[in-house]
């Protein structure tokens, strides 16, 4: 619980110090996700191994000062018959149930300055914590990355591709609910 707090007081408080302009954005995202959880520590290892059953993802992001964003996500996925999870084989189907909140920071203007040049691409990092659920259910401490890709001059719909790294909280007990990765593939849509 105490690392829950110093999380979430560590993320509000760099909110408040970067910020210096203010904007009211929100976006929708929906898309699907993938699934490793087969045990490495690699985040492209045996793409033919991932969980891909059912793999909705959405998301809403509210953007209110520029370069930062907060974003809540739902996914659901599944893990077929005699899939590899954290390295075993298994003989039983597995829902994947999760939800989000993360911080993100987008970098375009801090490597290609302000203004128009390449406005349609975007690069951002996140954290945040998230609850999920396989076999037993976890929190867990988020942290990752991603690129979005606006596809009209105007920024109301864009393609982003992004990777969150989920660290399991209390990871010594029992389980498939362990730490893992989670890829999403989404449209974007600027309300």
């Amino acid at each position: 619980m105490k690392k829950t707090l110093l999380a979430v007081l560590f993320i509000s408080a760099s909110l408040s110090i970067f910020g210096q302009r203010y904007r009211d954005d929100w976006t929708i995202s929906v898309g699907v996700n993938a699934l490793n959880n087969i045990a490495t520590q690699s985040p492209i290892n045996s793409p033919g191994e991932w969980g891909f059953r059912n793999p909705l993802s959405a998301a809403i992001e509210y953007s209110w000062i520029d370069n930062f964003a907060i974003e809540q996500s739902f996914s659901i996925n599944g893990f077929d018959g005699d899939p590899k999870i954290d390295n075993s084989l298994t003989e039983s189907k597995y829902n994947y149930f999760a939800l989000d909140a993360n911080a993100k920071y987008y970098f375009r203007e801090l490597i290609f300055g302000r203004g128009r040049h390449l406005s349609w691409f975007d690069i951002h990092a996140n954290a945040g914590l998230g609850y999920f659920h396989i076999e037993k259910s976890k929190m867990s401490f988020n942290l990752g990355g991603g690129v979005l890709v606006w596809l009209d001059r105007n920024q109301t719909f864009g393609l982003r591709a992004q990777t969150i790294a989920k660290f399991s909280f209390n990871n010594s007990v029992y389980g498939y609910d362990n730490n893992h990765y989670q890829y999403h593939l989404q449209a974007v849509f600027r309300l």
